[in-house]
């Protein structure tokens, strides 16, 4: 994964003279298994389709390896699309579906046939090559039309919100079988969706956007773990954000009339610009002596795989995500370890 399959270079949208992708720049590389994450109207599924060829940027450069895309028509590009809503043809059964593209390519009938058949046995659909895909449930469309994309061998499949019409479970187990299969035949999967947690179990690396604009670009544990700014760290996860702390030296910042160690540095000394974040589920509830800070259990509500408590303490309410219920009205102590401090620079307005 180390040659650039795509380069976005200072890709510009409007819409009616509304910005929507303020100069985006972006490299994907081979291979590649990429996120665009974020909320609608953040310019997500625009720049998916400035790369599929549906759409043309007023202004940038669109690279696929190395050479211009944008000149180059849609059925041309090595690119392929899986819609939100699948776009299968109800006319045809599952087989002519997926041999679609082939036949349009006019290529021999016996090598139709083969390359179908490998590729319903790759989506786990062998046996259903005669069935309308009307009767198919919503799982088994995606596969369709996952094998309709694949067969014409792209280097790029792009994934608009594919699994966004499946129930929970369901789409859980979608996603651990797309993964896997991106893995299998290694081409460089774009895909997009506002689920986060979709984005954080399946990416090599998540681009994170708000606004017409990327927020950050990282691995899903540099995303989670260390967000650059506060939007970010608000969207993906939860947060307990203070913000009316002081960077006081490497490796110390001070808050709520305390010190306290973390791993961070280069934050100046004595700075208050900057914002501190702790992750609800790295807060430990511990005996009051114990604490860093001493609290009030103010609510507490049963999340199905943790518990979401609310601890008021002197200075701040701390949200908390623990597998151990506590009564409310319980007083408590709140402990985290050094590396669960993360520090980030205040945003500046614009």
């Amino acid at each position: 994964m180390e040659k650039n399959i795509l380069e976005l270079r200072n890709v510009s949208k409007q819409y009616e003279g509304k910005v929507v992708l303020k100069g985006i720049n972006l490299n994907i590389k081979e291979g590649e298994f990429v996120t665009l994450l974020g909320p609608s109207g953040c310019g997500k599924t625009t720049t998916l389709r400035i790369i599929g060829g549906l759409e043309q940027p007023d202004s940038g450069e669109l690279l696929f390896l190395g050479k211009d895309l944008l000149k180059t028509p849609i059925h041309k590009r090595e690119i392929n699309t899986v819609f939100q809503n699948y776009a299968l043809f109800p006319h045809l059964n599952v087989f002519n579906n997926i041999a679609y593209g082939l036949q349009i390519k006019r290529k021999k009938y016996d090598y139709i046939e083969r390359e179908v058949k490998k590729f319903l046995n790759l989506v786990g659909l062998a046996g259903f090559e005669d069935k309308n895909v009307e009767q198919l449930s919503g799982g088994q469309r995606q596969r369709v039309a996952l094998a309709r994309a694949l067969i014409n061998r792209p280097k790029v499949l792009l994934l608009d919100e594919p699994m966004a019409a499946l129930d929970v479970k369901l789409r859980k187990k979608m996603q651990g079988e797309l993964k896997a299969l991106q893995e299998e035949i290694g081409i460089t999967f774009i895909l997009v969706t506002h689920d986060q947690e979709e984005a954080l179990s399946m990416s090599d690396r998540i681009i994170v956007m708000n606004g017409g604009a990327i927020q950050q670009v990282g691995t899903p544990t540099e995303i989670y773990n260390e967000p650059e700014n506060i939007w970010t760290a608000q969207f993906i996860g939860e947060s307990n954000i203070i913000a009316n702390a002081v960077f006081v030296r490497d490796n110390l910042v001070a808050f709520d009339d305390k010190e306290f160690v973390c791993s961070d540095r280069g934050f100046g000394e004595d700075s208050n610009q900057i914002d501190i974040i702790i992750r609800p589920e790295d807060i430990d509830i511990v005996s009051p002596t114990k604490g860093f800070f001493t609290g009030i259990v103010e609510e507490i509500i049963f999340k199905g795989v943790h518990w979401e408590i609310i601890v008021q303490c002197p200075k701040r309410k701390f949200l908390i995500h623990s597998t151990d219920k506590v009564d409310e009205g319980t007083k408590v102590g709140l402990h985290w370890n050094v590396e669960d401090i993360h520090v980030m620079w205040k945003e500046i307005d614009d």
